[in-house]
Formats: C-alpha cells, sequence, structure tokens
C-alpha cells in the first residue's frame, strides 16, 4: 500500500471507530462493518535477532536497537503493510511495563537460576523499550505498527525447576517468570516435558488477568494501529475433562471483549485500531481451544490470521472458516518451511527442514484468495537464515522479493502452481497428519488436494510426484487422480527452479506421473497413490506442478 493510500484508510478508519462507538451505545449487540484494508501481514517473533545470522547481526553478537530497526527495515518498501512484533514469548515484557518491571523479574531470575542474562535481559535492565523502537520506526517506514502477543506460550517452562547449579539458559530470562514459577497450580499439569500440561489453565481468572494487564500496559502506553491475541503459542488453554465447549467459548470470548473494549478507549481520537486473532487453520481443535469465531467478530474482532504454525499449509479449512466470519478479514498465515525431516540432536531448532519456495508461496496465496481469503501473512520468515543446530542447513536470505505479489490476487492467479503436501508435526491443528504414510505392498494411501484454477484454466497439463524416506528400489507404484489412471514418466526433477537444496530427494526416491490439462479441478481433488509390488515404502512427500 502507498503511503497516501495507507493515511486514506487510517483516516476512514478513525471515523468508522466513533460510529461503531454511538452504534454499541445504542444496541451493544450490533457490530458495524468494515473490512480491514491490508493484504500484507508480516510477523517478527524478535528473538530471531540473536538467533539467526543475518547481515545487521552476527550470530553471538548482543542485542542492540539498531537490531531491531534494522528487522523493521527489510520489510519496508516490500509490499508488506503491516508489521506485527512479537515482543517475547509474552511471559517477560520487553517493554515499560509495571506489571512486571524489567529490573525485578531479572534480579529475581538471576537469584532463582543462578546465570547471567541475554542480550535482551540486559538491554532492558539498562531501561530499553523494545516496543518503542519498534513502533517508532514502523512510523518512519511506513508501516502499520501491530503488537501479537503469544498468550500462552511453553517456551523453556522445562527449566522451571533448576536449581542456581544448574544455571538455567540465559534465554530463559524471557521465559520463566516469578509468577509462573510460584503458581504450579495454574499449570494445566504437572509434566513439564508435556507442552500440553506445562502451559498455564486458562479457565483461572488470576491466568487471564495476568495477560491481560499486560496488553492494557501496551494499549495504553504505545501508538498501535492494531492488536493481535495469539492463540497458537501453544495450542492448549483448558483441562478438558473439567470444562465444557460452551464454558471455554464463553470464557475465551469474554476475554476479547475486554480487549475490544479496551482498544477502543486507548485509541487516539478518530483512529480505530485493529484487533486480529492467530488461530489453528483447521477447525479441528477449535472447541478444545474455545474459539468460536462468529463469536469473536460479534465481540469486535476484525481480523483473522489462519496458521498452521510453523508450516505453510495449502490444504486448510479457509473455506470453511469464510463462512464462520464472512464480516471479518481473513489471512492464510505461510511461513518459511513445508516439511521437516531427521531430528539431529535434543533440544530446540534441532531438525532439518525443507524451505519454501516462491511458486509455492504463490499457490497459498492463489487458493487463499480464491477461496475467499482477503490476504497473507508471514511467520517465521526469516528462519531461512542460519540457526539452530548445525548441520540444518544450507542457509539463505529470506526471499523478501515475494511480498511483491502476494498481495495482487490478478497476478497470482497467472502464475505456474506448485501444491505440495510435506511431513509435518502430529499438532492437533493439522488434523489427520496426511505424511508420513507407510505403505505395505497392495496397499494404497488417499489424498485430498484443494486446487484452484488458474486464470484461463490449467492448460498445459502437469506433474504429479512422490518421494520416500527410503530409496524405492525396484518396487512399483500406480498412481491415479480423481479415479483416472496416470501416466508414469522419467522427469522426476524439480518442477521449478529451486534454490534451496534441503531435503530434496534423489533418483532413488522419486516417481513422477503426468497429469492430462482436463483432469484437475476446482475443490477437491482425490490422488491416490498404490504400491503394487516391492516395498514397504514411506512417503514423506507429495507434490503437484500445475501450468
Amino acid at each position: 500500500m502507498r503511503r497516501r493510500d495507507f493515511l486514506r484508510a487510517a483516516s476512514y478508519a478513525g471515523a468508522f471507530a466513533v460510529a461503531r462507538r454511538l452504534a454499541r451505545a445504542q444496541n451493544p449487540e450490533e457490530v458495524l462493518r468494515m473490512k480491514a484494508p491490508y493484504r500484507v501481514l508480516f510477523s517478527n517473533d524478535t528473538t530471531n535477532i540473536e538467533t539467526c545470522g543475518s547481515p545487521y547481526h552476527r550470530r553471538g553478537e548482543p542485542f542492540v536497537p539498531e537490531m531491531l530497526e534494522a528487522t523493521v527495515d527489510e520489510t519496508a518498501d516490500t509490499g508488506i503493510e503491516v508489521h506485527l512484533l512479537q515482543p517475547g514469548v509474552g511471559v517477560v515484557p520487553w517493554w515499560k511495563s509495571s506489571v512486571c518491571p524489567a529490573d525485578e523479574h531479572y534480579r529475581w531470575w538471576q537469584e532463582t537460576y543462578g546465570a547471567e542474562p541475554d542480550g535482551y535481559g540486559r538491554y532492558m535492565l539498562a531501561g530499553g523499550d523494545m516496543v518503542a523502537v519498534f513502533v517508532n520506526r514502523c512510523r518512519a517506514r511506513g508501516l502499520a505498527p501491530f503488537v501479537s502477543l503469544r498468550l500462552n506460550d511453553g517456551h523453556g517452562k522445562e527449566f522451571v525447576n533448576a536449581a542456581p547449579g544448574d544455571k538455567a539458559p540465559s534465554w530463559t530470562g524471557h521465559c520463566l517468570s516469578r509468577f509462573y514459577h510460584d503458581h504450579p497450580e495454574y499449570r494445566l499439569g504437572p509434566n513439564l516435558a508435556d507442552w500440553n500440561q506445562r502451559v498455564l489453565n486458562w479457565a483461572l481468572p488470576e491466568v487471564r488477568d495476568r495477560q491481560f494487564a499486560f496488553i492494557r500496559e501496551l494499549c495504553e502506553n504505545y501508538d498501535l494501529d492494531g492488536f493481535e491475541l495469539d492463540f497458537m503459542r501453544h495450542v492448549s488453554y483448558f483441562r478438558l475433562d473439567e470444562t465444557t465447549p460452551a464454558e471455554r467459548a464463553g470464557t475465551m470470548t469474554d476475554f476479547v471483549r475486554r480487549v475490544r473494549e479496551l482498544l477502543d478507549r486507548t485509541a487516539r481520537p478518530g483512529r480505530h485500531r485493529w484487533l486480529c486473532v492467530r488461530v489453528p487453520a483447521h477447525l479441528a481443535p477449535h472447541e478444545g481451544l474455545g474459539l468460536d469465531l462468529p463469536a469473536f467478530v460479534r465481540a469486535g474482532v476484525e481480523m483473522v490470521n489462519a496458521s498452521s504454525y510453523y508450516f505453510t499449509i495449502q490444504q486448510t479449512d479457509l473455506a470453511r472458516l469464510r463462512e464462520l466470519v464472512p464480516g471479518a478479514a481473513l489471512y492464510l498465515e505461510v511461513t518459511h518451511a513445508t516439511s521437516i525431516g531427521r531430528v539431529l540432536t535434543a533440544g530446540y531448532d534441532n531438525f532439518t527442514f525443507r524451505r519454501t519456495t516462491d511458486e509455492q508461496f504463490h499457490t497459498a496465496a492463489h487458493l487463499a484468495y480464491w477461496r475467499g481469503g482477503d490476504g497473507v501473512s508471514a511467520f517465521n520468515f526469516v528462519y531461512y537464515r542460519e540457526h539452530g543446530t548445525p548441520g540444518r542447513g544450507p542457509f539463505d536470505e529470506p526471499p523478501f522479493h515475494v511480498f511483491s505479489h502476494l498481495g495482487d490476487p490478478d497476478w497470482l492467479a497467472r502464475q505456474p502452481q506448485h501444491y505440495i503436501v510435506g511431513n509435518v508435526w502430529d499438532q492437533p491443528h493439522v488434523p489427520g497428519r496426511p505424511l508420513p504414510r507407510k505403505l505395505e505392498p497392495g496397499q494404497t494411501a488417499q489424498f485430498t488436494l484443494d486446487l484452484a484454477p488458474r486464470a484461463g484454466g490449467w492448460t498445459a497439463g502437469g506433474r504429479l510426484r512422490i518421494q520416500t524416506e527410503q530409496p524405492m528400489g525396484e518396487s512399483r507404484w500406480t498412481a491415479r487422480l480423481n479415479g483416472v489412471e496416470l501416466a508414469p514418466t522419467d522427469d522426476i526433477s524439480e518442477p521449478y527452479p529451486n534454490p534451496y537444496s534441503a531435503l530434496l530427494g534423489t533418483p532413488e526416491t522419486l516417481r513422477a506421473w503426468t497429469v492430462p490439462a482436463d483432469l484437475p479441478r476446482d475443490g477437491d481433488n482425490r490422488a491416490e497413490m498404490a504400491l503394487t509390488e516391492g516395498g514397504p515404502a514411506t512417503i514423506i512427500l507429495l507434490d503437484l506442478a500445475l501450468t
């Protein structure tokens, strides 16, 4: 969005905010509608600054605010309109806080764990304020500043009971708070190794009030254009055997309503602040998390960010989400990764992963628009850069050039398509986990692919491929699409130039078949892969290229 268009939208939004407050005063159930004017959102987890090597940070260098400014600068003039900052993991403030002051927190943390703070902690102890730096830089670069707050993050919680001699890692200074340490009764369960237990129980008002207090001081003290409630970190909020779906939904909707009222109350005169929620892109886990999206919209949510957590996943429930929230702006989240490989060692960032290519980004965005979405959101985008356990590379600079087109549905509809189904974690927001799929001789694996036609239709056909975990040897396979048997082809190459070599297949692990132009259809398509002889074999990737 050009700057003058952005300012015009902001002016219109301000007038809308006044009208909406008047309408609510007359009828609390009446919510006037206006779509958020943005198409391309970008989420910045902040921790990437010290975690990744980049043009503005050599690995091992401590944080300085100029590095945060550089993360904003590299997103300006790219097509990105909204920059969302995640100030830490939502547990320890990386802003000026009276709820959890930096000096009090880090003094307690050092005494409790016997460790020295990392660069972020030292910056905060010196009086730093990451949110202020971020907002000022966004304003200077023509980006709309949002804060995205993780509501229930579980990173580092496994170290909560570490003794001072054990020296919890320095990075846990922003993951472990006294509030968490002193109240084990607030946790969902006692097993700290289980992410679903070590996070906090949102049925308890003390837990909700703590996060709301953080949100309140962010909204009261900073010039934000919007706020995102991140329900994805971590996707566990309630003890399901102690709460009903209605109770969970009521709790979360009430919280959303409180935040909407806070945003309205703290907005500057004539200005509107947008409320966004980051939620699973698949509907299956929503009930257990208390996510009633129609009720959220009635409570004041205007933007819904549909996430598959760590992965670019094209096959989602976006069309069903569109039906649930016809008046809200709906975004499909894309990331740096489409699939994972082997685990290299214990700890975090310890597995190999396959990078998302330009064509896969374009295809995901086109499918999102075709299914009624309003735009695209990027998450973990900078993790193309070197980070984590050795052996995960080779690494690359992030392809920021893709954002120049992700907000242009007409351009996307004319591009070659690359649909991909990868091997992803078995998480509740990715129901069914289609891959990996192990087949014995005589068995068939079925996949449903949601496809969206290109402008003018599919005119040149394409290629369907599978990749297996181990070499296929002399095994024999057949493939069908929509009930039609496909002809095998010896062309198993990457369908489009791919600059990322990680986890690509080899001639021994790939098979391919040609797809006639008239065979794919708009909507669900059924792909069937049968192992007729040899094996067993485990499919770890399926892709379909169409032009």
